[in-house]
């Protein structure tokens, strides 16, 4: 005999079931029959709309007054260094950035000759231009923070005099995909559950981007719930991922498999935690007494297999939360 219900079954599921440094495959369930596509699209539509990023917005090159000018010297017309550009994904915890680069040729300038000021480039071998031996590009490109996709028509009206405008692709997001798919409960066939594969460009992490679509959806419901009474928490999926990547980020130095030199070398500085680590940026862990090149570039390739990178900016709860734990740590309270 079917049940009478008087409230929908409550997801009591979220599991990561695989998380990497650019995607992550999660599931949520058990949801009544018809619940899980009502969710899992706003999410979705908010995880690619809402999510931050780090973009260029406008550039000027040095020779060139419109974006069908070309440069002496270099293989690519402006339009086309453009188009280049918006290919190549940058990173940041600033909220806008100008670098000012000059190259000679003959050379090939790639997403890393790119790096500079604060600014990290996460597809380095991405092609910007090529220069020939008796060429040279001076350029200017201004890098700001922001959402979504901006079109250069917007961009124009607050661009620099001399710079040309670009449309400013912010998303760090490559691809949101969801599935559903039914489960048995008790004996009801007809449950549902999502299954979202989430995968960036590197800027971002994939589980902490769909932490932020969550927050975003009841963000916009708050209205709703403030005006009739109705708690609830954005937190819970946040603090998930948090919790998740404090886990890692608290893998002492001598589990991370370093040579002797180099885990001798931090733990003589008094660093014990591979978080500490992400938290310095690359001048502070250049200065780690005795530390050479070799050994630099060891706990660089460490870091990442860990799926962090040297100077790395962190999330600012994730970055709280873990210099509390290692303080806590160190002063032997848990």
């Amino acid at each position: 005999m079917k049940k009478i219900k008087t409230a929908p079954h409550v997801p009591s599921e979220f599991v990561v079931v695989k998380s990497e440094k650019d995607r992550a495959v999660l599931e949520i369930y058990p949801f009544e029959p018809g619940y899980a596509i009502t969710l899992a699209h706003p999410i979705k539509r908010l995880i690619l709309s809402s999510t931050v990023g780090f973009a260029p917005t406008a550039i000027k090159i040095e020779g060139a007054v419109h974006e069908f000018d070309s440069v002496r010297g270099v293989v690519e017309d402006v339009a086309r260094l453009i188009v280049n550009l918006k290919n190549i994904r940058f990173k940041s915890s600033l909220e806008r950035a100008e670098l000012s680069l000059s190259f000679k040729g003959p050379k090939e300038i790639t997403g890393a000759d790119l790096a500079a000021g604060g600014v990290e480039v996460v597809t380095p071998d991405a092609h910007f231009a090529t220069i020939n031996e008796d060429g040279a590009l001076k350029l200017s490109i201004i890098l700001e923070k922001g959402m979504g996709y901006v079109p250069s028509e917007e961009i124009r009206e607050i661009a620099p005099e001399g710079f040309l405008p670009m449309d400013a692709i912010f998303t760090p997001i490559r691809k949101v995909n969801y599935t559903t798919e039914k489960m048995l409960v008790e004996d009801n066939p007809n449950y549902e559950k999502i299954v979202y594969e989430i995968s960036t460009y590197g800027q971002a992490d994939p589980i902490e981007v769909f932490a932020s679509g969550v927050a975003a959806l009841f963000k916009q419901m708050e209205i709703l719930s403030t005006s009739f009474g109705i708690k609830s928490s954005s937190a819970s999926l946040k603090s998930t991922a948090v919790d998740d990547n404090l886990k890692t980020l608290l893998t002492r130095v001598e589990d991370m498999g370093l040579s002797a030199r180099s885990h001798h070398c931090l733990a003589r500085s008094g660093v014990e935690f591979l978080g500490e680590i992400v938290l310095m940026d690359e001048s502070e862990l250049t200065k780690v007494k005795n530390l050479g090149k070799k050994s630099l570039d060891e706990i660089k390739e460490k870091l990442e297999q860990f799926g962090y990178l040297a100077g790395e900016a962190l999330p600012s709860d994730t970055a709280e939360s873990l210099r509390t734990k290692i303080a806590e740590l160190k002063k032997g309270e848990i």
